[in-house]
C-alpha cells in the first residue's frame, strides 16, 4: 500500500497558491485553443471566434460542473456554507454537469455564429477527453474522489488509514484511452457528430463500470454518477445505432 503524501499546491508565492487542480484547467484551455485553431477553417470560425468559443465553453463547463456538484453530490455542505461554492481551488467539480454545461454553451454559440454544431462538437471532443483525464490526475493529487477499500497491492491510503483503489488513476487512464480512440476516429473522416456521440457513449460506459470501484452512496444499487452515465449510454447508443451505421461499419471493418 502506498501512503498518499502529495502536496496539492505546486507553488506558493507569499499568500498566492498555484494548485495542480487549477493548472489542469489552464492546460486543458491551452490545448483546446491550439487544437481548435489548427482546424478552425473546417468548422467555419476565425481566430478570434475560436478564442471566444473556448472561453464560453470553459465558462459553461466550470459553472455546470460546480452546480451539479453542489446540488447532487454535497448539497448539505454548501447549504450551510454557501460562500464555499466559489472556492473552486478546493475541488468539487461534477463531470456530468460540466458535460451538460459545455454542450449547452457550444450549441448556443454555434447557433449565434451559424456554424455546424456537430462539426464543432466533434472537434472539441478530442481535447475535452484529454483535459478530463488530467482532471482525474488532479483529483488524485488532491486526494479526493477516492476508491473503495481493497486489498490490491497498488492500493493507496488517502489519509484515512484505509487501503483504497486509486479510482482517480483508473478514470484518468480510461479518459486518455478514449482520447486516443477519438483521434483514430478523426483520421477516418466519418459522418459529422460521430466523434461527439462516441465520446458521450465511451465516457458513459467507462464511468458506469469504474464507479463500482469508487467510494460513493448507492441508490437502488448504483451511484448518482452511474445513473447519469446510464442515460448517457442509452441516448448516445441509440443515436449511434440509428444514425451512424455506416460510420460504425467503417471504424470496425
Amino acid at each position: 500500500m502506498w501512503i498518499h503524501n502529495l502536496n496539492p499546491v505546486l507553488i506558493e508565492i507569499f499568500s498566492l497558491e498555484i494548485r495542480y487542480y487549477g493548472l489542469v484547467y489552464v492546460l486543458g484551455f491551452l490545448f483546446a485553443i491550439w487544437w481548435m485553431q489548427k482546424y478552425r477553417r473546417e468548422i467555419g470560425l476565425n481566430k478570434e471566434e475560436v478564442y471566444d468559443f473556448i472561453f464560453y465553453v470553459m465558462l459553461g463547463l466550470i459553472i455546470g460542473s460546480r452546480l451539479f456538484h453542489v446540488v447532487f453530490w454535497d448539497f448539505s455542505y454548501y447549504f450551510f456554507q454557501p460562500w464555499k461554492i466559489f472556492y473552486l481551488w478546493e475541488g468539487g467539480m461534477a463531470f456530468h454537469g460540466g458535460l451538460v454545461g459545455s454542450i449547452l454553451v457550444s450549441w448556443w454559440y454555434c447557433k449565434i455564429k451559424k456554424v455546424n454544431f456537430l462539426k464543432v462538437a466533434d472537434l472539441i471532443s478530442i481535447p475535452a477527453a484529454f483535459a478530463l483525464a488530467l482532471g482525474r490526475v488532479a483529483n488524485f493529487i488532491n486526494a479526493e474522489v477516492v476508491g473503495r477499500v481493497t486489498g490490491v497491492a497498488w492500493a493507496v491510503d488517502f489519509g484515512d488509514a484505509q487501503a483504497r483503489h486509486p479510482y482517480q488513476i483508473y478514470a484518468a487512464l480510461k479518459r486518455f484511452f478514449v482520447g486516443g480512440v477519438l483521434i483514430y476516429f478523426f483520421t477516418k473522416k466519418l459522418k459529422e457528430g460521430f466523434i461527439f456521440f462516441s465520446l458521450v457513449f465511451l465516457l458513459g460506459v467507462g464511468r458506469f463500470v469504474l464507479d463500482f470501484y469508487r467510494e460513493d452512496i448507492l441508490y437502488f444499487g448504483f451511484s448518482v454518477g452511474q445513473w447519469m452515465s446510464l442515460i448517457m449510454v442509452i441516448v448516445s447508443g441509440i443515436i449511434l445505432i440509428k444514425k451512424y451505421k455506416k460510420s460504425l461499419r467503417k471504424v470496425f471493418k
